[in-house]
């Protein structure tokens, strides 16, 4: 029997493979939920993603694995609004929006040759296979910009908000692998939400595993020879354990250190409003670099059941940066600014800080652990492990997975 330690998305997917494969797992969590960082919280009739998440539908290892159907995807318009010059200017994406790609040409944000080079940038990523992206010469996204020719000014009103809002990284120094990447899986599919909150990602996977393999409540303490060892004194004796449990509860159990300049933080805070600040499923992006908002987006908008009928909810994220005591009079001062009076009538709901929302993956850093066997007994998985996507940890869980078949197969 395989025992998996965390029911993330990672181990999730880690065990449906096994499950597929009819290979008897166990899977420990110590919450009572499955999920991990991909979960949604009901409050007040409200859905709370726990800090502001999409699914890419081009995600090729997602579009594998999940049924979109039953999740009853809801698109974002692609393109942006973004704020500059105290006003809000159109981006939009001329492939999927044409008849609204004019005006868009004409917006202050960057200059008509930087959206020339975005349709370069467009079509020279979308003909690139995976392994030559994750093949090619590392540097950092902004190199990679600059290596395009794009203007500061495009770069300080577009890219670093949108890409600085993706990978949690204002400065851009993640790695051009994984910006090709992410910049090809926004070319390929939409971007979206679960009609009833990303959650349902975790609650699909986890539906489909029998409910006796699955252990809620299980606190590990240790990761034994062959054994693990739970808070509660008992003990789960396995040939093969996997690790799918994130990098810093990872380094716990393995008693190895683990800095916090391995992972990036987050702070993502919700509000009700009577009515939206905007009319459409889009997002909104900070592009004059004050302020402590980063891009903030109406999920309610995206998908309705998000919010109680005559409500919205609003999704406001926040950078590393400007992540500190007393954040919210901050952030509603900037959203005054943004919107006006209606703001008054804005409520808060829930802040949620998350210490570990996504690894460091700027360009030259390796993963802080190895995928894959770490001894003869234990194996890891996660997005800590390869790239920080919903993607990665998807395909990080099978193909460990699918290394563990091999052994339990030959054994």
């Amino acid at each position: 029997m395989v025992v998996i330690v965390g029911g993330g998305v990672s181990g999730l997917s880690c065990a449906h493979r096994l499950h597929q494969a009819g290979v008897p797992f166990t899977l420990l969590e110590a919450s009572d939920v499955p999920g991990g960082r991909v979960q949604t919280d009901q409050h007040e009739g409200f859905l709370l993603d726990r800090g502001f998440q999409v699914l890419l539908t081009a995600y090729p290892e997602a579009g594998r694995i999940l049924n979109y159907k039953q999740l009853g995807l809801r698109k974002f318009t692609s393109g942006a609004l973004i704020r500059s010059g105290g006003k809000f200017h159109r981006l939009v994406d001329p492939w999927r929006q044409p008849l609204q790609a004019l005006p868009s040409v004409f917006s202050p944000i960057g200059s008509f040759a930087d959206k020339l080079k975005i349709a370069k940038l467009r079509a020279s990523v979308s003909s690139k296979s995976l392994p030559s992206i994750f093949d090619a010469e590392d540097r950092t996204t902004l190199a990679e910009l600059k290596r395009y020719k794009f203007s500061d000014k495009i770069i300080d009103q577009f890219f670093r908000p949108f890409f600085g809002g993706v990978f949690l990284d204002p400065e851009l120094v993640t790695s051009s692998r994984m910006f090709n990447f992410v910049f090809q899986m926004f070319s390929k599919g939409a971007v979206t939400l679960p009609a009833g909150g990303i959650g349902q990602i975790a609650q699909q996977l986890a539906a489909r595993l029998p409910s006796d393999q699955i252990r809620f409540g299980c606190r590990v303490k240790k990761i034994g020879e062959n054994e693990v060892q739970l808070e509660d004194g008992s003990k789960v004796s396995s040939r093969v354990i996997v690790l799918a449990t994130g990098g810093e509860a990872t380094a716990r159990l393995l008693a190895r250190p683990f800095g916090s300049h391995q992972r990036r933080q987050v702070v993502c805070m919700y509000f009700k409003a009577p009515k939206a600040p905007f009319n459409e499923p889009c997002l909104v992006l900070n592009g004059e670099g004050s302020g402590p908002v980063n891009n903030l987006c109406v999920p309610s908008l995206v998908s309705p059941r998000y919010a109680p009928p005559g409500q919205h909810l609003i999704s406001a994220t926040v950078l590393d940066d400007f992540i500190e005591e007393d954040l919210e009079p901050k952030v509603i001062e900037q959203m005054h600014a943004w919107y006006g009076s209606q703001v008054n009538d804005w409520e808060p709901l829930r802040t949620y800080h998350i210490a570990e929302a996504l690894p460091n993956q700027a360009a030259g850093v390796p993963p802080a652990f190895t995928q894959g066997k770490l001894n003869s007994s234990v194996y890891l998985c996660g997005d800590f492990c390869t790239q920080g996507s919903l993607n990665a940890a998807m395909y990080s869980g099978r193909l460990v997975a699918e290394e563990v078949m091999d052994k339990v197969q030959h054994h």
